[in-house]
């Protein structure tokens, strides 16, 4: 390890890696050498080729024997899948989320919504480049769509969604040159309409809110 450098424990190194991952750090298709990536955390080239493994098990890294480790490819028709398999368990998780959640779901809801919406407020107005601002709106768009399916009770559908998640998003920024002001404005009128259905108790609107905020991805 080189001297000065601190080294960094194995969920710190996946926590790294993964919003490298989501935020476009890595080209889609190269190739991710421990043999590299050692040096940067200071720790083994064994440590990070486990880690890699880790994300390889969730979709962030595709892996081959003999062939090592890379970034995901990106494609239109990827996206696609993953956003229609996304909807499916947003729709059920939300909807199941809403008939047993109650107050306390509709308050935790609407806090979160509230912190994404600022998010979103600020890059619409921004005049350049929103992509170095990704990785916090992304933060908060996942703690608003966790929350949303929060109360499902599905332990298996929650966890599949957080990886379906993750999967999406990284196909979304790897497609995206740069989430320009007006992609955010389209967005906030969107995750309203899922909120507003949400604690109306509107299960027809919930479903279809949901399903209108991924369908620019889904080519419908």
């Amino acid at each position: 390890m080189p001297e000065g450098r601190e080294r960094i424990d194995t969920p710190g190194i996946y926590a790294d890696l993964q919003r490298r991952l989501l935020t476009g750090a890595f080209t889609p298709g190269v190739k991710l050498m421990p043999s590299l990536l050692h040096d940067e955390y200071g720790v083994s080239a064994n440590t990070v080729r486990d880690v890699l493994l880790q994300l390889s098990k969730v979709g962030l890294v595709d892996f081959e024997i003999q062939r090592g480790f890379r970034a995901p490819a990106v494609s239109p028709e990827r996206r696609a899948q993953i956003g229609a398999f996304r909807v499916i368990l947003e729709q059920e998780g939300a909807v199941r989320s809403m008939k047993s959640g109650g107050l306390e779901w509709e308050a935790r809801l609407t806090a979160a919504h509230h912190s994404l919406l600022h998010i979103e407020r600020q890059l619409a107005r921004s005049p350049g480049d929103t992509m170095p601002f990704v990785g916090i709106w992304s933060d908060a768009e996942l703690a608003f769509h966790r929350t949303l399916i929060s109360q499902c009770n599905l332990p298996p559908l929650i966890e599949t969604f957080e990886n379906t998640y993750m999967q999406f998003r990284q196909q979304m920024v790897g497609l995206e040159a740069n989430c320009v002001p007006s992609y955010f404005e389209r967005i906030v009128a969107e995750h309203d309409a899922i909120v507003v259905a949400a604690v109306s108790g509107d299960e027809a609107g919930l479903r279809a809110s949901i399903r209108a905020h991924q369908a620019r991805h889904l080519g419908t």
